[in-house]
């Protein structure tokens, strides 16, 4: 992706939860394209190596760091969130975050549902968000041109068979984004909510599976890529 001149994000500071791939790594690329220093943080230390080698190059004017962070720990997801906003805090202040980690879909019918999978399907996708809002609360400037992002998807509002659990996931996170928008004001509080996007995310499926999904999926909801993450600068950070 070439410089864009687009050039609101010029020194700010983005920190990216889940930047090392997928939706985030597109995340990370339009930031720094957009004049932004960004902080990738992801729990592969490897993919965070890679993601940060790839942009270096590609942005050499730009500071761009990578911070190794597993949450997926529900007794100590609260220190190591503190612990990676005061590292990435060590490039300067922190301006905009944006949240996009996730693990493994687990999908199936509702008789299929148990207690035990929704909470571990829950902990990336409703217990990590807003624990992140809580900390970055504290770091970030209390100004409008602050802002936190979250993920959803477009299938809190129009569901697809088998998708229940995460249909109820992403309808909380829309709540939690509106709450936040007022609790946490002047900070922005926005949420994305990207239809099927063929990333990392589906590396679990076997290809049969993905192909059946996506000849599942209803006329009009066709697949997408990362291009259009690409203009996510302009439509959440801008001032």
């Amino acid at each position: 992706m070439s410089p864009t001149t687009y050039r609101k994000l010029q020194g700010a500071h983005v920190l990216v939860i889940g930047g090392s791939s997928g939706i985030g790594a597109g995340v990370s690329e339009a930031a720094a394209a957009s004049g932004a220093n960004v902080t990738i943080s992801s729990s592969s230390q490897a993919k965070v190596d890679a993601a940060v080698a790839r942009l270096a190059a590609l942005y050499p004017s730009r500071t761009i760091r990578g911070i190794a962070t597993d949450l997926s720990s529900p007794a100590t997801v609260e220190a190591d969130l503190d612990a990676l906003f005061r590292s990435a805090q060590g490039q300067g202040t922190i301006n905009h975050v944006v949240y996009t980690a996730a693990d493994a879909l687990s999908l199936g019918s509702l008789d299929g549902v148990s207690v035990d999978m929704v909470h571990a399907a829950s902990h990336m996708r409703m217990v990590v968000p807003i624990v992140v809002a809580k900390t970055a609360a504290r770091y970030l400037p209390g100004s409008h041109t602050s802002s936190i992002t979250l993920t959803s998807g477009t299938v809190a509002e129009r569901p697809t068979k088998g998708w229940a659990v995460v249909a109820y996931f992403g309808g909380g996170l829309i709540s939690l984004a509106r709450a936040l928008a007022v609790d946490l004001a002047p900070v922005r509080v926005n949420v994305v909510r990207p239809g099927y996007v063929d990333t990392g995310l589906w590396g679990g499926w076997a290809g049969r599976r993905r192909r059946r999904l996506w000849a599942s999926l209803r006329a009009g909801r066709r697949r997408g890529g990362l291009e259009g993450w690409r203009t996510w600068p302009r439509r959440t950070c801008g001032s």
